[in-house]
């Protein structure tokens, strides 16, 4: 099967290749493939061919779609609706990762894939016009929310929290709770949705839901670390651009009822992934 991975330079894309070893697979990143430009997209797809795409690109810096919407749109929304009718054309099946931000956080348990979303920072809503371009012009797709996702050292909140030191304290919040997500673990259930061609909405993330504050504490203490060199702070005191959803963990409602099993729980991925780090 031939597998078109667009955003491989991200700590999603990097890793999908590796998932989806022994098919055909062209990954581009950003500066190899930009999906807000169109021509690009149409060319690159017309020329692979492939089977499925596996969209990973985003513009998943909060507080930047926030002050700059037209980029966000740009990326999550109008990227998504080129990469969507050029792989129509050539009858691919796309597979495309959105978020946990498409819902409004004021649940009091986590969102199934039935639930009405409702973003409440231009992110989220950015991501959401993603979901609703693939809709209206894939004509064989799966939308694919997840939330939380670490897996590469220096880019993700991981690895954010264990660089802090008693000279720099960092602060972390602990009002703010989902479900934390591995990448390997999340490209491993990419990989079958595409190779699979699995249509539909599905929620895809590691089981166990934590603020972010017991994530930092968890990591800390599998490295033999105290939390001493980080401190407990409310959204309210970050006083950033863009609101974030206070509750936003997902249940895999459709995951389940595909067939496909829900990756484990965060603990044993956020303990493979820094055991890995330490041999590395």
């Amino acid at each position: 099967m031939r597998v078109l991975v667009t955003g491989a330079g991200g700590q999603l894309g990097s890793v999908l290749p590796g998932a989806l070893d022994g098919h055909e697979v062209l990954a581009l990143d950003r500066a190899a493939l930009d999906l807000a430009d169109r021509e690009a997209v149409e060319a690159v797809v017309a020329s692979f061919a492939p089977h499925t795409v596996v969209n990973a690109a985003a513009l998943t810096n909060v507080d930047r779609c926030e002050t700059d919407p037209a980029a966000a749109y740009a990326a999550n929304a109008l990227g998504v609706r080129f990469l969507a009718v050029a792989a129509s054309r050539v009858g691919a099946h796309v597979v495309h990762v959105s978020t946990d931000y498409v819902f409004d956080g004021r649940s009091r348990r986590p969102y199934h894939e039935f639930d009405p979303v409702a973003p409440i920072q231009e992110y989220g809503r950015s991501k959401r016009a993603g979901e609703v371009e693939l809709e209206r012009h894939a004509t064989s797709w799966a939308v694919a929310r997840t939330s939380w996702v670490f897996g590469r050292r220096g880019g993700d909140f991981v690895s954010w929290c264990l660089a802090s030191t008693p000279d720099d304290v960092r602060p972390v919040l602990d009002d703010q709770v989902s479900r934390p997500t591995y990448a390997p673990d999340l490209a491993a259930v990419l990989a079958r949705i595409a190779v699979e061609r699995i249509p539909g909405v599905f929620h895809v993330a590691n089981r166990g839901e934590c603020n972010r504050y017991q994530l930092a504490v968890d990591a800390l203490a599998l490295v033999g670390r105290d939390d001493s060199t980080i401190r407990r702070v409310s959204g309210a005191d970050l006083a950033r651009p863009a609101a974030r959803p206070a509750y936003s963990a997902m249940r895999s409602l459709a995951l389940e009822a595909s067939g496909v099993p829900e990756p484990r729980d965060y603990r044993d991925a956020l303990g493979e992934y820094l055991a890995r780090e330490r041999a590395s």
